[in-house]
């Protein structure tokens, strides 16, 4: 494990170790109560995320990924492993995602993870944008290889040299392939699980179409897909928008995003993207085809992502000081049933009828876990599902067979509810449907109460440091964005050192110029004399500013 992995645990603890025999020389009450202090915290840290969400996000956030069993940490610095509880997270979004492309026509495959020096440079705008993360395979065994060949960062130059091959008819459009795979970017900041890895998991769309229309339309849509996902599966809110000259992908005509909030430090996050190449990528790889009238064209192109990223914001946005708080349609188990055994009772009558009630869940669909662990006590039992974020725990007793009753506990707040085991299926359905309804309204409030509107420079970096995004009039000049993220940078020394667990900057940027028509986004409006709050020139559109990962 490197340095930047090692858990923080241990030097705090060194810390409490050194202050003891100091206060048991000055003030024996004073370390009677110091001694009684230091014990409920080292059992605290026991239980849950170990350390307070709001005091120090970065110990947080890797205590609740690592003690609810998400990830591992891997001897490559920023290669992490995937667990089941995280990995079935994916495979949820996978499968949400792949069927809405499906309906789109969309088809998968797969290319080669490798690619030429020679492929991976034609495109000389798009490679300058990845040269720095790319890295290279250079040796074989003892033996320099003639030809180093790059690991994909993504896979535009790996495969458009295919579609040069595959269309070269109007009747060959439109191409529209994915694929499930993993990239690697060498990062040179620090990893952070989920967020900003060296190697993770993506989905890549790659499509060709005859015409600038079709490739627009198709931007949009796959544009709203990614929405869904965040808003329906993770109940996570975004805004939806286009990325500022400066901020789009390298080499494509326009780049479309949606944008995260990250409540605990005010901080945006790029969920996913949906770019339009046009025919910059069909130019440079030749990708020509006979059009209707039988004269020559150039392929309009389109690329888009969505990466493990998913799960990290969710667990930012939701997450509390207890571990992870998961939304029911991704949760690996969205149920568990603990049976509560008393010392010198029978158990039989109980085991029997929570064991029924599991299998009646499971028959209705629901993904539910009976947890008769006999080693391990009912308290044990709620801080293990609780720190792992299972939405809905079933408490049944003695008493609750008796009655026809069973206790369910929410995770999202804590509430306790009984419920008739007749009835059990259709309680447990609603039950679920309301935290999913529940964790996305609290999370908009959240976002929506965080984002300010502003028309002045000097009201810029107090809103950011109120843990705020900005809507700005701005002039959408790329230097004047320049500008504002030097000037934000300056006048945010101390940003970074409170950020130092995340490697952050107090620096700001455009994150996205938002869409008009959003559900939950209000947009002021431009006016004829609205100027731009930072260069004062003639403002343009209304722009979402922030500090971001």
């Amino acid at each position: 494990m490197s340095e930047e992995q090692k858990p923080m645990e241990t030097t705090n603890q060194v810390k409490v170790e050194e202050k003891k025999p100091r206060e048991k020389k000055e003030k024996k009450p004073v370390e009677k109560k110091a001694v009684v202090e230091k014990k409920g915290d080292v059992k605290a840290n026991l239980l849950g995320a170990g350390c307070k969400k709001e005091e120090d996000f970065s110990e947080w956030y890797q205590n609740v990924i690592t003690r609810s069993e998400m990830i591992d940490y891997y001897d490559i610095s920023g290669c992490y492993i995937l667990r089941p509880w995280a990995y079935s997270i994916w495979e949820q979004i996978q499968a949400f995602f792949d069927a809405e492309i499906k309906k789109l026509d969309v088809q998968n495959a797969y290319f080669p993870l490798l690619v030429s020096e020679k492929a991976l440079t034609t495109e000389k705008d798009h490679i300058e944008g990845f040269a720095p993360e790319v890295a290279w395979v250079t040796k074989s065994g003892d033996s320099q290889l003639a030809d180093p060949v790059a690991i994909r960062p993504t896979s535009e130059t790996i495969m458009y040299p295919a579609y040069a091959n595959w269309i070269r008819s109007h009747r060959d459009l439109p191409l529209k392939l994915n694929q499930w795979v993993n990239v690697v970017r060498w990062e040179f900041k620090r990893p952070v699980p989920f967020l900003r890895s060296r190697e993770f998991l993506w989905q890549e769309g790659h499509t060709a179409f005859a015409n600038k229309e079709e490739a627009d339309e198709e931007v949009f849509t796959i544009l709203d897909l990614y929405r869904r996902v965040y808003e329906e599966l993770l109940c996570v809110p975004v805004v939806k928008g286009v990325k500022s000259e400066k901020e789009k992908f390298a080499g494509g005509l326009y780049t479309t995003t949606i944008e995260g909030f990250i409540p605990t430090n005010g901080r945006g996050i790029q969920a996913a993207t949906s770019h339009a190449l046009g025919q910059n990528f069909s130019k440079m790889f030749n990708i020509e085809f006979e059009n209707d009238k039988g004269t020559k064209s150039l392929a309009w192109q389109n690329s888009w992502g969505l990466t493990t990223r998913t799960i990290g914001v969710m667990v930012m946005v939701h997450g509390d000081d207890k571990g992870l708080v998961l939304p029911p349609r991704i949760s690996p188990i969205q149920a568990v049933v603990i049976p509560l055994h008393f010392k010198d009772s029978d158990t039989t009558a109980v085991d029997s009828k929570a064991k029924e009630i599991a299998d009646q869940l499971k028959a209705a669909g629901i993904r539910v876990n009976l947890d008769n662990r006999p080693n391990y006590n009912p308290g044990h039992k709620y801080n293990h599902w609780e720190l792992k974020g299972v939405p809905i725990r079933i408490e049944i007793g003695p008493k609750d067979v008796a009655s026809g009753t069973v206790i369910c506990c929410r995770r999202d707040t804590a509430e306790k509810s009984k419920l008739e085991i007749s009835n059990i299926v259709t309680g447990v359905k609603e039950l679920l449907d309301n935290i999913q309804s529940n964790l996305f309204t609290r999370a908009v409030k959240q976002r929506n109460d965080h984002i300010v509107t502003i028309n002045q420079w000097n009201e810029f970096v107090p809103a950011l440091d109120n843990k705020n995004l900005v809507l700005a009039p701005w002039c959408e000049k790329v230097s004047c964005e320049d500008s504002i993220k030097k000037k934000s940078s300056e006048e945010s020394k101390n940003k970074a050192e409170e950020e130092k667990g995340f490697c952050l900057t107090g620096a700001a940027k455009s994150l996205c110029i938002p869409l008009q028509n959003q559900e939950h986004v209000k947009l002021p409006e431009i006016k004829d004399d609205t100027k731009c709050f930072c260069c004062q020139e003639k403002a343009t559109k209304y722009t979402l500013f922030g500090r971001s990962y």
